[in-house]
């Protein structure tokens, strides 16, 4: 993959415009207090294994044309989730899917919900126009439930479609959405910038097209930090969006930054039991 010789602009059209809203939505979910500080949400066990354990899941799954259309349409597809006996997580899971669709920063969405947003779609989507959401479990075990959104956005006359991801960490217990801030321990951000700066440059260091320039593509798609985390069971995963810190064609990186690189960072009930 040849490394851009310029600087390559960002799209007009970007789902990093509303981000920040659904990390605004995921916040007001978990604005309580957390479990005791001495138990531990992170299990020494493997993802295969403690998913057996972590809450039950149904598909949510349906794709759709505009109704009564002919010729070429505009499509809606969801590939979602449900958490029986878990109304809540469902509904945010729902909403912030929903919410992800906006790309106006200038007024607030006329929906809440992925039946709003597909009733307003409906109304306002060109022929080409393609929409796909879909929400899939990154981590599970009995106390927490780590869940990855995605919007897919294409509109009539894009060069190409855009995607966003947001990474949601859910406290089974208290059943409430946990941010970056709940998760490090007071004071540790700077700490955790540092340590995923430097897997950013491990990540870096196994890419040939970005060594062969690499102070050109430092200028171009510099280090920059993101609140967009999830527990699993190897570490901390930071994901970030296209043209944030590489080029399109690169897509969604994704960072791990292990738990031993994490000590002191974290708090104590976000690091696994130590052997």
């Amino acid at each position: 993959m040849p490394m851009p010789s310029t600087f390559e602009p960002r799209p007009p059209f970007s789902l990093r415009t509303v981000l920040p809203a659904v990390a605004l939505i995921l916040a007001l979910a978990g604005c309580a207090s957390g479990p005791k500080d001495n138990l531990s949400l992170v299990p020494a066990q493997l993802d295969e294994q403690t998913s057996r354990e972590g809450l039950f899941t149904q598909p949510v799954k349906w794709s759709r044309e505009r109704p009564g259309c002919r010729g070429e349409c505009p499509t809606l597809t969801v590939d979602s989730l449900a958490f029986p006996g878990h109304p809540r997580l469902t509904e945010l899971v729902d909403h912030a899917l929903a919410a992800m669709t906006w790309v106006d920063t200038q007024r607030a969405a006329p929906y809440d919900t992925l039946d709003g947003f597909e009733a307003y779609y409906w109304k306002t989507a060109g022929a080409r126009d393609e929409v796909r959401l879909t929400a899939r479990t990154r981590y599970r075990n009995e106390r927490l439930t780590v869940v990855e959104l995605d919007a897919g956005q294409y509109r009539t006359g894009m060069a190409h479609g855009m995607n966003g991801s947001q990474l949601l960490n859910w406290d089974n217990a208290s059943e409430k959405a946990l941010t970056i801030d709940n998760l490090l321990a007071p004071g540790a951000r700077p700490a955790f910038d540092a340590a995923l700066r430097a897997e950013h440059a491990r990540w870096l260091d196994q890419h040939a097209d970005a060594m062969d320039n690499r102070d050109n593509f430092d200028r171009m798609w510099p280090f920059t930090s993101s609140d967009n985390v999830g527990l699993t069971d190897l570490g901390v995963l930071v994901k970030y969006q296209p043209y944030e810190i590489a080029p399109y064609a690169w897509g969604q990186p994704e960072l791990l930054i292990p738990y031993d690189r994490l000590q002191g960072i974290l708090r104590p009930r976000f690091l696994p039991p130590k052997s």
